[in-house]
């Protein structure tokens, strides 16, 4: 009965499968000239498909001129509208050209699906005539996104605390860095808004309330040696980012040598995300094979999605000495059937010095037998060579890590694992 069934639901994932391919086909032909006309026009000069009259319900302008002088190229079958159906994260492939530099590839991401894009249209109408459709540049005005405009002096938490996990719990020196990092703007450097242009402001703002992944990799940047990718700039809503290289995913059965550094690296971006001289811890909320990629190069593991950041201020934490501030904090083992699970309190992380989140989340999600994704089990250093297994030293730091049996076990754990990895791959960097 159970062959039968099999079979039966066999064939119809090949008949759907069939129909699929079908219609892809279908819409090919019909579509061949304005398909031939998408492959030869260069949709990125186009202030249109940038969304360029949105500004500045947008996300800046700094490399528009990039954009417009057609210095920016989809890949090839990026330039496909018709495929956009499968690109529900706005994500595009791109070849950017300077005439010194030659030509490289870059990411660029529209921050949202394109239902969230047209919800922030929504709600900024609603909130400034009562009405689900209005003129945008009339509209803003009239939002919280123009509240700082005129002679505000500083962005404080006080006006931003909660729109995203950036802020949840922001303190005036983050968002004092926020600010004179910001990008978008000709006069960085000056953590004053008056230096900013009104738009420049609400840009800033609607960034930092729907999508603030740029804010984060400006604000801790790559070339400072913090593990993002690196922000290039923005036109309308089109974020311009470095390519890093294939995700994290594609390693999963690369050689038992390149997995065990790349989970040294991954135990060592939890550790500077947690520990830094800046005394901002940067909890990652989201952690999955997805949010990481490999330099083909240097074979540098880099954080290619951070959106679900949220940054707490040591010094804020010790200063204010909220209720149990100094006990160290031990997140709760999430043993639940889906992917990439994380049980966390954003209240907690906001209140306690001692965290012991990004080492659990990468522990996890991404190293150990409990970690799955895409149907696979085991995590990253799954199936050890047959002395490290026998050993059991591996298969015990990883099981502490991520569900620890003794108190505050998970702190020792990821300690003397980032320790191991490094002697097992005879790490010296």
């Amino acid at each position: 009965m159970l062959r039968l069934v099999s079979l039966k639901l066999g064939r119809l994932y090949r008949y759907v499968k069939l129909a699929v391919l079908g219609s892809l086909a279908a819409a090919l032909v019909l579509n061949t000239h304005s398909l031939l006309a998408s492959l030869q026009r260069n949709e990125l000069s186009g202030r249109r498909f940038l969304q360029l009259n949105k500004c500045p319900a947008c996300w800046g302008t700094s490399w528009c001129r990039k954009f417009l002088n057609g210095q920016l190229r989809l890949e090839s079958w990026g330039r496909l509208r018709l495929l956009d159906f499968f690109n529900v994260k706005n994500v595009y492939f791109a070849r950017y050209g300077e005439p010194r530099e030659g030509s490289r590839r870059v990411v660029l991401k529209r921050l949202g699906s394109a239902q969230e894009l047209a919800d922030i249209d929504t709600k900024i109408c609603r909130r400034a005539t009562g009405r689900g459709r209005c003129d945008l540049l009339q509209a803003l005005p009239a939002t919280e996104f123009a509240s700082l405009n005129g002679d505000v002096r500083l962005l404080t938490p006080g006006a931003v605390e909660g729109w995203s996990d950036l802020v949840h719990c922001p303190s005036q020196r983050l968002l004092d860095r926020l600010v004179r990092r910001y990008a978008e703007t000709k006069d960085s450097g000056s953590f004053l808004l008056r230096n900013l242009k009104d738009s420049e402001r609400m840009q800033l703002l609607i960034t930092l309330a729907f999508n603030p992944e740029p804010l984060v990799l400006q604000s801790f940047p790559s070339d400072e040696g913090w593990p993002f990718a690196k922000y290039l700039g923005a036109c309308g809503r089109m974020v311009a980012v470095n390519y890093v290289g294939e995700e994290l995913w594609s390693y999963f059965n690369a050689p038992w040598e390149k997995r065990v550094d790349l989970a040294w690296q991954l135990m060592e971006i939890a550790e500077q995300l947690t520990n830094n001289d800046f005394e901002f811890a940067l909890y990652l909320l989201d952690v999955s094979f997805d949010n990481f990629a490999v330099g083909p190069r240097d074979g540098k593991v880099i954080i290619v999605d951070a959106e679900n950041v949220l940054v707490a201020d040591k010094r804020l934490i010790r200063q204010n000495k909220p209720e149990n501030w100094d006990v160290w904090y031990e997140s709760k083992f999430d043993d639940c059937d889906k992917e990439a699970c994380l049980s966390f309190s954003k209240e907690i992380l906001c209140a306690r010095v001692t965290v012991d989140h990004n080492y659990y989340a990468i522990c996890q999600n991404l190293l150990s037998r409990h970690a799955t994704w895409r149907g696979t089990s085991g995590g990253l250093l799954h199936h050890p060579p047959a002395e490290i297994a026998k050993e059991g030293r591996l298969e015990a730091l990883l099981d502490e890590c991520a569900n620890p049996k003794k108190r505050y076990g998970r702190f020792q754990a990821a300690k003397e694992l980032r320790e191991y990895l490094a002697q097992l791959s005879n790490n010296v960097r």
